[in-house]
């Protein structure tokens, strides 16, 4: 099994920068991707920005393009999102996901950290 831990939330103003980290800990040789997501009271979660980890290539939400950047150190077993130019329709619970090799589904989800941003 994974385990996945995210940290790094908290209250910033408009315009102003966050980064959020996820601590991945158990099986982590068998995951293929990870992922940020984010959710605000009555919405469905959205997709954020996914990584390979172990090629490294990236995707992005048109919402966050150029603004945020998703990075991972292997060796630390950790993930990063980058979150710059913030707004506050930013302000979500963010969750860092990842899922195994031949698996359509994130399977292993953290217990979310919170954004807001004021403005």
């Amino acid at each position: 099994q994974v385990q996945l831990i995210e940290s790094g939330g908290g209250l910033v103003q408009a315009g102003g920068s966050l980064r959020l980290s996820c601590v991945v800990s158990g099986r982590t040789s068998s995951i293929d991707m990870m992922a940020w997501f984010r959710q605000t009271p009555g919405k469905e979660r959205e997709f954020v920005a996914a990584i390979s980890r172990t090629v490294g290539s990236t995707w992005y939400a048109d919402s966050v393009e150029g603004r945020f950047t998703i990075s991972r150190d292997n060796a630390e077993n950790t993930m990063y999102l980058q979150m710059t130019g913030l707004k506050p329709t930013d302000t979500a619970v963010y969750y860092c996901a990842s899922r195994r090799f031949s698996r359509n589904a994130y399977e292993f989800w953290g217990q979310g950290t919170q954004v807001t941003v004021s403005s």
